[in-house]
């Protein structure tokens, strides 16, 4: 069964930092692209960052310069550290996983930006 975790979030100022955490288990997860979604209220979900399995990131233009995403396969967890936070990142934050035609999804956490 496969499992993916978030955990991190929480309310931060503007101008903060976090750092989001997936747990993976169920996968292979040196094998998987892993990624970063958000769905903010009333929007759709949108993706926000992504790595390969050999370490290539791709960012959303909107955080680009701001979060880094990482991975330790040893631990099969990836991480989404999140400076410069504003307003507008609040949303909920999804891990996903895919390899091959099979995708997973976490439960989501929630990042919340405000004064």
């Amino acid at each position: 069964q496969v499992q993916l975790v978030e955990s991190g979030g929480g309310l931060v100022q503007p101008g903060g930092s976090l750092r989001l955490s997936c747990a993976a288990s169920g996968i292979i997860f040196s094998d998987s692209t892993m990624g970063w979604y958000r769905q903010a209220p009333g929007k759709q979900r949108e993706w926000v960052a992504l790595i390969s399995r050999g370490g290539r990131t791709n960012y959303a233009s909107s955080v680009e310069g701001r979060f880094t995403i990482s991975r330790d396969n040893a631990k099969n967890t990836v991480y989404l550290q999140m400076d410069s936070l504003k307003p507008e990142d609040t949303a909920v934050y999804y891990c996903s996983a895919a390899r091959g035609a099979q995708a997973y999804w976490g439960q989501g956490t929630q990042v919340t930006v405000s004064s």
